[in-house]
């Protein structure tokens, strides 16, 4: 753990063990300092120790004060599942202490409370279900429990990352199954219903990242309407970038234009003669994969650099086999 981060727990826990107030007031003060950390992080040592301030909170909380205990160990599981690390353990114990919470939550605290514990343990069982430690239809039934609160008319910015977090699910599910159109047609749907009541002026961060995960479920979709579907797709990463570029938000626009370059390499350019080619999409998209691959391996996002990297080796083998030049076969990862 940080210096910095020592001495706040150090000093919040000498302030806990003093006993001029009452254990209630000590746990509420240490959930405080925790959030602090929390909120705003400097590294992952603020959020270990974030976690172990809600610990100690938990441990001095009077078992008659229910809420509290579940309001701490709600709060604790955020700061769990918010720790980067290689394997699952901090969402393991995440996933623990919201379905401690939650009941309680449920019997004594707010609607508002329950929802957002809700949204969050969907998120953290979401990501435990791609490393095959939950089940993706739970995560799915916490989000659906979430917006019997978190509704279009009074939470419009909640409702809309929960259609995106729904959407995200239902594409996560293997096709495997003769099911898998209609989870696609329900997540493009999702994305849809989110951006009905978010705007590019009033909630722009939710605008953009709806329309780019839109522009993907458009573009990947199994459908016979395979040059429509790419013309929506190319309008909603166009909607997604008035909002995301170079100087704001480098990786999210850097995601963005990969995902269009997909698209543009795929799509023929008169869409009304799909045969005369498409010379002018490659060379576009060969551009944005250019930029791409520089603001990743800037940033260094290393594995998403050699993923656009690849795709430009692909491209400009196309390019030379237009070109009527011998090369061999060769297969495009996609971008995230």
């Amino acid at each position: 753990m940080a210096v910095g981060a020592q001495e706040q727990v150090r000093a919040a826990l000498a302030a806990a063990n003093a006993e001029t107030a009452s254990p209630k007031d000590r746990a509420e003060m240490l959930m405080e300092i925790a959030l602090g950390l929390q909120i705003r992080p400097k590294s992952a040592d603020d959020l270990v120790a974030a976690v172990e301030l809600y610990g100690k909170a938990q441990d001095i909380c009077p078992p008659t004060h229910a809420l509290l205990n579940a309001r701490i160990a709600a709060r604790k599981a955020t700061a769990l599942q918010a720790i980067p690390e290689n394997g699952t353990e901090s969402l393991e114990h995440a996933r623990d202490e919201f379905q401690t919470a939650i009941p309680c939550i449920r019997d004594l605290g707010t609607s508002e409370e329950l929802a957002e514990a809700e949204m969050n343990l969907g998120l953290v069982l979401q990501s435990l279900a791609g490393a095959g430690k939950a089940r993706i239809t739970d995560a799915i039934s916490a989000y659906q429990r979430s917006l019997r609160t978190f509704d279009r008319v009074a939470f419009p910015k909640e409702y809309a990352i929960l259609q995106n977090n729904l959407a995200t699910a239902f594409l996560s599910i293997p096709f495997t199954d003769e099911r898998a159109k209609m989870r696609e047609a329900l997540a493009v749907q999702a994305f849809e219903e989110g951006l009905k009541v978010v705007t590019l002026i009033d909630h722009p961060t939710e605008y953009a990242m709806l329309q780019n995960n839109l522009g993907n479920a458009l573009q990947y979709a199994s459908s016979s309407h395979v040059l429509e579907n790419n013309l929506r797709a190319i309008e909603a990463y166009d909607e997604a970038l008035k909002i995301r570029d170079r100087e704001t938000t480098p990786l999210e626009y850097a995601n963005t234009i990969s995902n269009k370059a997909n698209c543009l390499w795929n799509l023929p350019d008169d869409v009304g003669d799909p045969s005369s080619g498409n010379r002018k999409n490659v060379a576009d998209a060969r551009e944005l994969y250019v930029e791409a691959r520089e603001i990743f391996s800037a940033a260094g996002e290393q594995a998403k650099a050699r993923i656009v990297a690849e795709a430009l080796d692909q491209i400009d083998r196309e390019l030379l086999a237009r070109a009527g030049l011998r090369i061999s076969n060769g297969h495009m990862l996609e971008a995230d």
